[in-house]
């Protein structure tokens, strides 16, 4: 892809590239009190819902039309580029009709290809930052195909935002990182700006500074984060907003690494991880033979292939043994139950031939 910067004009390039704002544009006067905080420590792209996407019915689902003149005004008295979340091609329209500056597409919508293919054509000969969220649902090839999709109606000022994937178990974030998804978008399409969303992975204030100091370790471009002058009062998502004010701590603690180091002084440990990896393949092929004669032997007395307490047991004591030196459980308990799984495929060759 021949990708265009997402900068906007006056913009210094330099990482983090930095959007905050409210999660979604209340009152005029919330509006513009967070602004000019804001504006105040630097924030150069402000951020408010228009349209607020909710789960269940009932909830407050944004302001809509009636928010664009706050957000105009903000542009006009600050200075400050301003951006929303659409969710349609009437949603397009309208925030270009008002002279928005950036927009973003929203994971449910990211989701939905015909959804994702009407915002193209309605984006078609428009020049302005598209922003790509990725699905709720783990799934690269889908968020891939969102950004081909805004691709190919010639919008070349294409980013990606990452906010984390939606589980159905309870966990310490509102949506699981999966760093690995992005990572893994970065390296099919490496010229494709990467900005994080620590407030909606976190859901909680209290995770947004170490989120966005991972995003930075892990070289994103950018992030965007949630900020309200009044978090606590706010109509939408209080308990991931944080001040201006805390916003502009956490940007000026954050550790940017120096991405133009030499890593020639590298070069030996990763001949070390080559040699690693190597003697991993050639150790896992070997179970693999090992698990192609099991198979064999199976098949030779009517043995079915899963026997279970014997995967549990083996699942239950190599876990043990991970962490006595020092690896995670769900590391390890990930690995196993793909080596098991390729293990079970083997042997259900056997069982067929």
């Amino acid at each position: 892809m021949e990708l265009e910067s997402i900068l906007l004009p006056g913009m210094e390039d330099k990482r983090p590239l930095i959007i905050a704002g409210p999660c979604s544009a209340e009152t005029e006067e919330q509006v513009m009190e967070t602004a000019r905080s804001l504006a105040a420590r630097g924030v150069k792209i402000f951020r408010a819902g228009v349209w607020k996407p909710r789960t269940k019915p009932g909830g407050f689902e944004g302001n809509g039309s009636i928010a664009f003149p706050w957000l105009k005004r903000v542009k006009a008295e600050l200075g400050m580029y301003i951006s929303t979340e659409v969710a349609t091609a009437a949603h397009v329209r309208e925030a270009l009709a008002n002279d928005i500056d950036m927009i973003w597409i929203g994971a449910r919508t990211s989701a939905n290809p015909f959804a994702v293919q009407e915002i193209a054509d309605a984006l078609e000969g428009v020049d302005i930052p598209v922003l790509i969220k990725n699905p709720v649902n783990p799934d690269l090839d889908l968020w891939i195909g969102a950004v081909e999709r805004i691709y190919n109606a010639g919008i070349r000022k294409i980013g990606a935002i990452h906010r984390g994937f939606s589980s159905y178990d309870k966990k310490i974030y509102r949506n699981l990182p999966q760093w690995h998804i992005p990572i893994e978008l970065h390296r099919q399409i490496p010229n494709l700006p990467i900005i994080c969303d620590p407030s909606h992975i976190g859901g909680k204030r209290e995770l947004i500074a170490p989120i966005s100091q991972q995003a930075m370790d892990l070289n994103f471009d950018g992030l965007i984060v949630e900020s309200h002058c009044n978090p606590e009062k706010a109509w939408s998502d209080a308990s991931q907003q944080v001040t201006p004010e805390v916003l502009d701590f956490i940007l000026n603690t954050l550790v940017i690494r120096d991405i133009t180091q030499t890593t020639e002084s590298l070069s030996a440990l990763r001949r070390q991880i080559d040699d690693l990896d190597n003697s991993l393949l050639e150790l896992l092929a070997r179970r693999m033979r090992v698990s192609r004669e099991i198979g064999q032997y199976k098949k030779e007395h009517n043995m079915p292939i899963l026997q279970a307490q014997r995967y549990d047991e083996i699942l239950q004591k190599r876990i043990s043994q991970a962490e006595q030196m020092g690896m995670d459980t769900e590391f390890m308990k990930t690995v196993l139950v793909a080596i098991h799984e390729e293990s079970v495929r083997h042997q259900q060759e056997i069982m067929k031939d």
